[in-house]
């Protein structure tokens, strides 16, 4: 899947879990796109079976496509945490960059980082 698709799924599941429902037009206000490109998106998404429409052009998030946007997301959530928490990183910058980073690093690399945070946890940042 390519990252323009990832940020749609992730956006999806964020509005829904603000809002409770999501429509094209919200997508198109929160990402500051056009109506035409978020339909167009949409119907590629659909397509794929990530999303299903209801009679009210509700978007719904399918099993896969819910556990893909989750995957996204929680890599976007360990990605800030790191970069704010271990690098130091602004909230702004480190929010910008994780959206970049999430679509693009490996799944070792990530494992390994939230192992990191993980043992930050579990032993109160000592190492």
């Amino acid at each position: 899947m390519q990252e323009s698709g990832e940020n749609y799924l992730e956006t999806i599941l964020m509005l829904e879990q603000k809002n409770g429902t999501v429509r094209s037009i919200d997508i198109a206000n929160e990402l500051a796109f056009s109506k035409p490109s978020v339909s167009r998106a949409m119907s590629i998404l659909r397509s794929a079976g990530y999303i299903t429409m209801d009679k009210n052009n509700l978007i719904l998030l399918t099993r896969e496509g819910r556990q893909k946007a989750e995957a996204i997301y929680e890599r976007h959530c360990i990605l800030c945490r790191f970069l704010e928490d271990v690098l130091g990183i602004s909230a702004d910058t480190a929010a910008a960059d994780a959206c970049r980073i999430e679509h693009i690093i490996s799944e070792e690399t990530f494992d390994h980082i939230k192992s990191f945070l993980n043992e930050q946890d579990t032993d109160g940042g000592q190492r």
